[in-house]
């Protein structure tokens, strides 16, 4: 009985609701004015875009009846039925609005199955659009800022103020009261450095009545080194920042790590954000790259990591489709990243909202698949630059020292000169393919990258003795060794498909390795592609052979390394090295080369004047060796020598031994259309390497040879591209007021939200440029501003719930990452060491799985920031997940904020949050002159930057009291008693709201 009355109740109460719910929702569609003035890009296009481009929109794939609304020559246009949609300046004669109008359900528009019908509100819109002329405009992120509110530099936030208070009275509302100086200085220190404020600082602080008081402490925030690892993580987000590929085993990412001590130094230096972007998209290409002083360490090369956060897998079955894949997830976090749009949602067909047709995804396409990954020693190019100039200089000084000793030597002599010719593939169609011949001076049409190999084979090099003699001159060969042993180096033949049985190299080495690489794929490794990577190890010439029958169609390129891959991170001693004479294919048995017998008069002295010129053939090298041999040229020359040993000293400064998976720019390649994003069904028509032609419509294709990554970070960078500005101070703005004036920080397309302040939005993307791409003036100016000093409470919460015109500081739950290192710092254990290798996860029994590391970190991290904690895609931290850190799979400029039973779990009932408050306990028992009420303002100091109301003292002692009567430990061990006290109070401070959010 009384079950059933209960069940009555409730539900009456929930058709109550839902009855007032429609009746308030009505109220406010009633409540709706209509705008001064229509404008398209605010008013309509949200419409059209929500409930009209799916089946009228830019995609021809979903297009019915012929119909585009979102171009105004195909919604003006005449259509079969003799009408058109939209007829400027009159709403009689548009069909489109009899459409949106009818109530017949076979007429009207959008058709009913789709729930898409407009409100009367909006059907109002629209004809107060079409009445004004029915203008069209571009989408109003790729049109150039307004440059009406440029302002001096020292009135930057003001300016802030004073656009923001503007619209808060366009809208009726009221600004709040300004937060006191416990929120301010807690809010700042969280959003600028991610820690919690040190209790004497917030002492200092409160007590500092100066009007200057507030700007130092933005400053001394700003340029504590903390900064760098809480922006540096916001980036990381970005980049899909791990340390680890994912898949079965999850292998690791060489010098992952290196990529995030990158970030934290570059914000922390206040790198300007165009830099970054050339170093991140170009960081291998740049001609003064960024050296670290201290370590010596290239920052810009470190910055292609980029590139190499996303996931992979070790043994595809299918290794063009990887291909796709990962080169799809590059584009995708490229745009998002760096332009704030979804160009990956144009890789089957012509992107449904915004304007990115596919052949923009495919010209991308082209840029990034001709970008070939590679370890990359991270040493300082510049030095190295030097070191190899220098020691060239003195190999040239030897070459004229030799050289002018035996001109004088006029002899002129016929002598038969023999050297190997591998024939053609046309000539000898039973023989061999060549694909690389390194006899002669150059390396044909393969791409040496480093400076191991140099700029030309090594045809014509003295080499010594010893003793000093001149023992014979090279007759060619790729070596890289040319300077000396242990310089990195790699030598790539350009993209060939697959036609024959057999890839043969003839090399010997030392450490060194061959390697065939398929589609790009690097994860080389048994069981399915072990065998395309050869280690050669032996210092006599060798015919290395490699079967390729299984992959014949596929498309590859040769790599020569000094060096090998163990578990698929490049390792490479001081003395490795490989040398190669010639590389073919062929079917069969490797068959001898034929020898051909050229006869040639030689003149020496015009012979010795080409090998000084580095003009020499290899006949003319056999020839000078033939007259070495026969004594008739000079072999001791001491002072050559010792020019050879100052050289090899230069050399020796600039051995590398530390190593990243990087980038290096490959050969120019165009990519064809993928029909419906299918990897195995390409269009004949390749598409010419662009940027996205919605922001540039005119643009000359990029033909030069390399990737064409030089191209797009131009057009990135271009003046004239209004997105990267915009995106960029989009979301510093997030991240300093918790939303972005663009709520959706990753999507300014058509999908996205609109911003709730244009103006400032523009102005801002103005004064980041004129700031020289500042990110810490960007900041500052943010910090400085009334808005962000305002109170949480107050402001016009009734009128503007969500708070998008900034009349208040909005509420926020902070980070995973501030959360945890929250609780270190508080409890007096953080660990403040920056930079350097991760902090391995810690596994618990539940965390199972293939890759599964065999040591557990520990359960404290070593007390390190969250910033410095391993990230494996396959074994993330748990309190990470728990508090919403992304999967990094793509960009996550915003993270998701959730309110799960997990999170009050982990906080309660971990091991990691009981043993820290445990340790903030005893500290604060240490100090024995404090009384009762004493700890409790320090505690409160500590964990909520404010000390604690009468109220709160009361609650808190009796808590205590009640904790001890109720304690399972002998009374008269009073210490442990204290201890276990104090420690489920410190506990319970974890666990307050105000502990966890910015209030």
């Amino acid at each position: 009985m009384f079950k059933w009355i209960y069940s009555l109740r409730v539900l009456i109460v929930f058709c109550f609701v839902i009855v007032l719910g429609a009746m308030l929702s009505c109220e406010q569609e009633a409540k709706q004015e209509m705008p001064a003035q229509v404008d398209f890009n605010f008013h309509i296009k949200p419409i059209l875009v929500q409930k009209c481009y799916l089946c009228h929109g830019p995609d021809p794939s979903s297009r019915e009846a012929g119909l585009r609304l979102d171009l105004e020559e195909g919604a003006t246009m005449l259509l079969e039925s003799g009408n058109r949609a939209i007829v400027p300046e009159s709403v009689h004669k548009s069909a489109l609005i009899d459409r949106i109008t009818s109530e017949d359900e076979d007429f009207m528009m959008p058709p009913p199955s789709l729930k898409q019908t407009l409100s009367d509100y909006e059907v109002a819109l629209i004809k107060q659009w079409i009445e004004d002329g029915a203008v069209y405009e571009p989408h109003w992120a790729f049109l150039p800022p307004s440059t009406e509110k440029e302002v001096n530099k020292k009135d930057f936030s003001s300016k802030i103020d004073e656009l923001i208070d503007e619209k808060i009275a366009e809208k009726g509302l009221k600004p709040g009261l300004k937060a006191d100086k416990y929120q301010l200085i807690r809010r700042l220190s969280y959003v600028l450095t991610g820690l919690p404020p040190e209790v004497e600082r917030v002492k200092r602080f409160v007590a500092d009545e100066r009007p200057e008081a507030y700007a130092e402490l933005v400053d001394e925030y700003l340029y504590n080194p903390a900064f760098g690892e809480k922006w540096a993580s916001h980036w990381m987000d970005v980049v899909r920042y791990a340390e680890t590929k994912g898949h079965e085993f999850d292998y690791q990412i060489q010098g992952a790590w290196r990529f995030r001590d990158y970030l934290i130094r570059a914000f922390n230096q206040d790198v300007p954000y165009d830099q970054l972007i050339k170093e991140q998209l170009l960081g291998d290409m740049l001609h003064s790259p960024r050296v670290n002083p201290k370590t010596g360490e290239n920052e810009s090369v470190l910055g292609t990591l980029f590139f190499t956060m996303g996931e992979g897998t070790h043994s595809p079955v299918d290794v063009k489709k990887d291909e796709a894949d990962r080169i799809d997830n590059m584009i995708d976090v490229v745009g998002k990243s760096f332009q704030g749009l979804t160009v990956a949602c144009a890789k089957c067909h012509d992107h449904k909202f915004d304007p990115i047709p596919t052949a923009d995804y495919y010209s991308l396409y082209g840029v990034l698949g001709s970008t070939r990954f590679s370890p990359v020693p991270v040493g300082d190019s510049n030095l190295k630059f030097e070191k190899i100039s220098q020691a060239a200089e003195l190999k040239q000084k030897i070459k004229s020292l030799l050289a002018e000793s035996w001109v004088d030597s006029t002899i002129s002599d016929t002598l038969p000169a023999q050297f190997v010719n591998i024939k053609s593939t046309t000539e000898n169609p039973e023989g061999f393919e060549v694909l690389g011949d390194f006899r002669a001076a150059d390396f044909q049409d393969w791409k040496a990258d480093g400076f191991a190999f140099g700029t030309s084979t090594t045809l014509g090099e003295p080499l010594f003795s010893s003793k000093g003699d001149l023992q014979y001159l090279s007759e060619g060969m790729a070596s890289s060794q040319k300077f000396g042993r242990g310089i990195f180096g790699a030598l790539r033949s350009p993209d060939f498909i697959v036609d024959k049985q057999f890839i043969g190299v003839r090399a010997k080495g030392k450490g060194a390795s061959i390697r065939i690489v398929m589609e790009n794929f690097q994860l080389i490794s048994n069981p399915i592609y072990g065998d395309l990577d050869q280690k050669v190890n032996e210092e006599e010439w060798r015919d290395y052979t490699i079967d390729v029958g299984s992959w014949k169609g596929q498309k590859v390129y040769i790599e020569l390394l000094p060096g090998s891959f163990i578990r698929h991170n490049y390792t490479q001693h001081t003395e490795a090295y490989i040398e190669a004479a010639f590389a073919i294919a062929f079917d069969g048995a490797w068959q001898t080369p034929v020898l051909n017998d050229q006869e040639t008069n030689i003149s020496l002295s015009q012979a010795v004047k080409n090998w000084k010129d580095g003009q020499s053939t290899p006949s003319e090298i056999v020839y000078l060796n033939q007259k070495l041999k026969k004594g008739e040229l000079i072999k001791q020359f001491p002072s050559a020598f010792t020019l050879r040993e100052k050289s090899d000293a230069f050399v020796s400064q600039v051995k590398d031994s530390v190593f990243i998976q990087g980038v290096t720019d490959g050969f120019a390649k165009e990519s064809p259309i993928f029909i419906r994003g299918n990897h195995a069904d390409q269009s004949e028509e390749k598409m010419p390497r662009i940027f996205l032609s919605g922001i540039f419509e005119e643009q000359k294709p990029y033909r030069g040879e390399g990737s064409g990554r030089q191209h797009m970070v131009k057009m990135i960078l271009s003046e004239d591209n209004p997105l990267t500005s915009r995106v960029m101070v989009n979301r510093i703005w997030h991240h300093v007021f918790g939303r972005g004036i663009v709520e959706t920080v990753d999507n300014f397309g058509l999908q996205g939200k609109l911003p709730t302040n244009p103006e400032l939005l523009d102005f801002l993307s103005l004064q980041f440029v004129q700031h020289s791409w500042s990110i810490k003036t960007m900041i500052k100016n943010m910090v400085l501003s009334r808005a962000f000093q305002r109170s949480t409470i107050g402001g016009s919460v009734d009128k503007d719930p969500d708070n998008l015109y900034l009349t208040r500081y909005s509420v926020r739950r902070l980070e995973a990452e501030g959360i945890r290192d929250a609780v270190l710092k508080v409890a007096g254990t953080l660990n403040s060491s920056m930079y350097g290798n991760p902090v391995p996860v810690h596994l618990t029994s539940f965390m199972q799985g293939r890759g599964r590391p065999g040591n557990s970190g520990p359960l404290d991290g070593n007390g390190r920031r969250s910033v410095y904690l391993e990230v494996r895609r396959n074994f993330l931290d748990r309190m990470m997940t728990a508090f919403d850190r992304p999967t990094p799979f793509t960009t996550f400029g915003k993270r998701d904020v959730t309110n799960v039973p997990a999170q009050s779990l982990f906080l309660m009932n971990d091991p990691f949050i009981a043993e820290q408050a445990g340790l903030m306990a005893n500290e604060l028992l240490e100090n024995k002159q404090l009384s009762e009420n004493e700890k409790i303002v320090e505690a409160y100091l500590r964990a909520f930057s404010r000390p604690p109301t009468e109220n709160e003292i009361n609650k808190g002692l009796a808590f205590l009291k009640e904790t001890k009567a109720v304690a399972s430990i002998d009374p008269e061990d009073e210490e442990n008693v204290d201890l276990t006290v104090w420690k489920e109070y410190c506990h319970a401070l974890f666990n307050m709201k105000s502990f966890i959010y910015l209030l």
